[in-house]
């Protein structure tokens, strides 16, 4: 990078400083985001209304377009938080220690379609979120999709470095064991089996993926 690129990057970034959300209105974002999770909930995201979520935080609905623009703004930062929430356990699985790689993808599918069962039962219109979020903004899905093979290939990486398994690619070998993992991640599918039936699925889905890995 030239001298003349550095300075001019400088001053640009010295001048035109990005705002930071103070304390209070991240709280207050979070206030919105709760009242409207316990809408959608309730009674979906369709029949809900930005008058109703302002009137549960306690605000007019004026008030409520300074911190979203729209119901769907809405939407997508609840999903966000969701989705982020099955990142965090799901990486605290991947990297739970004092477990083999096999044991780790064992727990990381067991715990995966925990939060999936969780959110069937919390949020009986999760569907209709689904939807939406992957019509609208699709790019949120695959954000959180990448997340998940991260974490994947990290367990397989591990395998490798153990001895347990002979993976060339990690990564790409992530892909393939995320898109097993279908039938435990999307809530249309929770009501085929019983939370004990899917569990015994996962287990036996990891157990055959971890002998395909296996070093010969």
């Amino acid at each position: 990078m030239n001298k003349l690129f550095i300075i001019y990057d400088a001053c640009y970034n010295h001048t035109m400083p990005q705002q930071q959300p103070s304390a209070v209105e991240n709280s207050t974002r979070a206030r919105i985001l709760d009242a409207a999770e316990l809408r959608f909930q309730a009674y979906g995201y369709g029949k809900t209304t930005m008058t109703e979520i302002a009137e549960d935080v306690g605000m007019s609905a004026a008030n409520l377009y300074r911190y979203f623009h729209n119901k769907l703004d809405i939407g997508v930062a609840c999903s966000n938080r969701c989705l982020q929430g099955r990142i965090d356990r799901l990486r605290q699985a991947a990297r739970s220690g004092g477990h083999g790689a096999g044991q780790r993808l064992e727990r990381f599918f067991l715990e995966d379609l925990n939060v999936t069962h969780e959110i069937v039962s919390e949020r009986p219109h999760i569907n209709e979120m689904v939807e939406l979020i992957t019509t609208r903004k699709p790019e949120l899905i695959k954000a959180r999709i990448r997340d998940i093979v991260s974490l994947l290939a990290e367990i397989l990486a591990y395998g490798n470095e153990r001895g347990e398994f002979d993976v060339d690619d990690v990564v790409a070998s992530a892909a393939t064991v995320h898109a097993a993992l279908v039938l435990f991640e999307l809530p249309i599918f929770v009501g085929l089996y019983s939370h004990a039936e899917y569990s015994g699925q996962a287990r036996a889905l990891a157990r055959l993926l971890v002998q395909g890995l296996s070093r010969r």
